[in-house]
């Protein structure tokens, strides 16, 4: 049973069936490369990634190597070893106990054994074959001979009789032998296809799963900056809503003492009147008029003066000092101020149109910022710059980094706005934004919306609430996005390249109508993670 061994050994340890393309890790162990590849993709979170047999671990994801002498193998196991035992087909002859089939004999219609194949005839009319149910199926349903030739104009399998005497008479003929090296060698050339067609789809498959990874790390680190930032900016709100109450304490305690003190010495005073009052009352009460002209005059008790000092003691006394405690809450300010600068570093700067590249039917606004279309030919000098149809470009161009700008486009319905390579051709009719390879852009042709690009479109939603247009541009990433400015903002679609020029913001306007740009160009980097600086 060395087939049944060898099949053992052709099974995933993960499916625990036959391996289907099979890859090899290199520890040296085969998987099937679906059941790999989930293993793969679960363990992505834990930060190293582990052979499922031997559990040899690596930092980065390995790369998957396709078995060819595996994939070989595992392609030609069934016809070359057939299990007999899951296929149910057992001899003939053994009526006792049932005996898995070696070989099937047509002509005899029966399956035999080991034993029994060794004294069955071997004349040339008992066709053997592999173990197999359909008997019937090998024997011509009209002479109950066995199938020798296949005919070509009928597509049929047939014995000697249909050649001779039969409705196939005078067909021409070919030996099944011969018809079936045939049809494999077209079954070979489709495989050949379908074997490049599924190499370039594992490709393009590892491509984007490249691409996912990409972005989850990316999405990682970004979620781990703003972690950071936010834990910082609670951190120094902590601390200073400390140093806030702080201060608060430490006046409320400064007042409190120097009022404590006030109270004490008006308490003493108030003991000194009563003792006076009281003396009054029994010279009031005395029936005696000698002592009570001989007591010495008690002046004036009710002393302005003493009353006024105790007045200013206590406004002296103090109160919170708010302006501190304001000017110390003005940090506030500055932790929202880093915010803007935890992640980025923005630089707003003005994004100009370039007058000597407009249309001769565009007119572009004093501040350079708007351009509309005009009824009356402007006369510009003809240059190898200037576009022939309805556009204009800006004097800024882009070749690296991160930026985004953003143009009112409500007072026109039919504009394009994009951005472009300075190469575009400037006349004919491939020269507008999105009508050739070097430019990309957002078209609105009355309420009809498409993105344009090497004069591809892809349909939008009509009705798009859209007054504002941003356009956001990452250089090294090949990115180039299009937003509108609706509440919440809408993302309408990216496109992603390699550039492989700089890029100019381009706006494209005809019909009534004009559009401005409204917000100038915004660039930014990235700040380390977590600097430890305080804002």
């Amino acid at each position: 049973m060395a087939s049944a061994d060898l099949r053992q050994e052709l099974h995933c340890s993960i499916c625990l069936n036959i391996y289907t393309d099979p890859v090899t890790l290199r520890c040296g162990h085969n998987f099937c490369r679906v059941c790999i590849d989930r293993v793969l993709d679960a363990q992505e979170g834990a930060g190293v990634y582990t052979c499922p047999d031997c559990r040899a671990e690596c930092q980065e994801r390995p790369a998957l190597q396709r078995n060819i002498t595996l994939c070989n193998i595992v392609g030609s196991f069934p016809s070359t070893w057939p299990d007999q035992e899951e296929t149910g087909i057992f001899c003939t002859y053994c009526v006792d106990s049932p005996v898995p089939a070696a070989k099937s004999c047509l002509l005899c219609e029966a399956s035999l054994c080991d034993k029994h194949l060794r004294v069955h005839s071997k004349s040339a009319e008992h066709l053997l074959c592999d173990p197999t149910t359909s008997l019937g199926n090998r024997k011509c349903s009209v002479h109950k001979k066995i199938l020798e030739y296949y005919c070509t104009e009928d597509a049929a399998c047939i014995c000697v009789s249909c050649c001779l005497i039969g409705e196939h008479r005078g067909h021409q003929m070919e030996s099944l032998d011969e018809a079936s090296e045939r049809k494999k060698k077209k079954l070979r050339n489709v495989l050949q296809k379908l074997t490049t067609k599924r190499a370039e789809t594992e490709k393009r498959v590892q491509r984007l799963q490249k691409r996912r990874r990409e972005y989850q790390r990316k999405a990682a680190g970004v979620t781990e900056t703003v972690t950071a930032l936010f834990r910082d900016i609670r951190r120094q709100l902590e601390h200073l809503e400390k140093r806030v109450l702080s201060e608060i304490s430490r006046q409320e305690q400064r007042v409190s003492l120097s009022v404590s003190d006030l109270i004490q010495q008006l308490e003493i005073k108030t003991d000194e009147l009563s003792g006076k009052m009281r003396h009054i009352e029994e010279l009031c009460n005395m029936d005696d008029p000698v002592t009570v002209l001989q007591e010495p005059d008690t002046g004036d008790l009710c002393d302005t003066e003493d009353t006024e000092r105790h007045d200013t003691q206590v406004r002296g006394a103090g109160d919170l000092d708010v302006g501190l405690i304001s000017g110390t809450l003005h940090t506030l300010s500055d932790i929202i101020t880093g915010i803007n600068t935890g992640i980025y570093v923005q630089e707003a700067t003005d994004l100009l149109l370039d007058v000597t590249t407009a249309a001769n039917n565009i007119q572009i606004s004093g501040d350079k910022k708007t351009a509309s279309r005009s009824g009356i030919i402007q006369n510009h000098p003809v240059t190898p710059e200037r576009f022939h149809c309805d556009q204009v470009i800006s004097t800024r161009r882009f070749s690296s980094g991160r930026h985004y700008w953003e143009v009112d486009v409500s007072k026109s319905v039919y504009w394009r706005v994009g951005m472009c390579y300075p190469s575009i051709d400037r006349r004919g009719g491939k020269s507008l934004i999105g009508d050739n390879n070097k430019s990309w852009g957002l078209r609105r042709d009355n309420n009809q919306y498409s993105m344009r690009h090497d004069c591809r479109c892809i349909g939008l939603p009509d009705n798009i609430p859209c007054d504002r247009v941003r356009v956001y541009l990452d250089y090294e990433a090949g990115q180039l996005s299009f937003y509108v400015l609706c509440d919440p903002i809408s993302h309408l679609h990216t496109y992603t390249t390699t550039f492989t020029e700089p890029l100019h913001a381009a706006l494209c306007v005809w019909g009534r109508g004009c559009i401005t740009v409204s917000v100038g160009v915004r660039s930014w980097e990235k700040l380390p993670c977590n600097t430890g600086k305080a804002i």
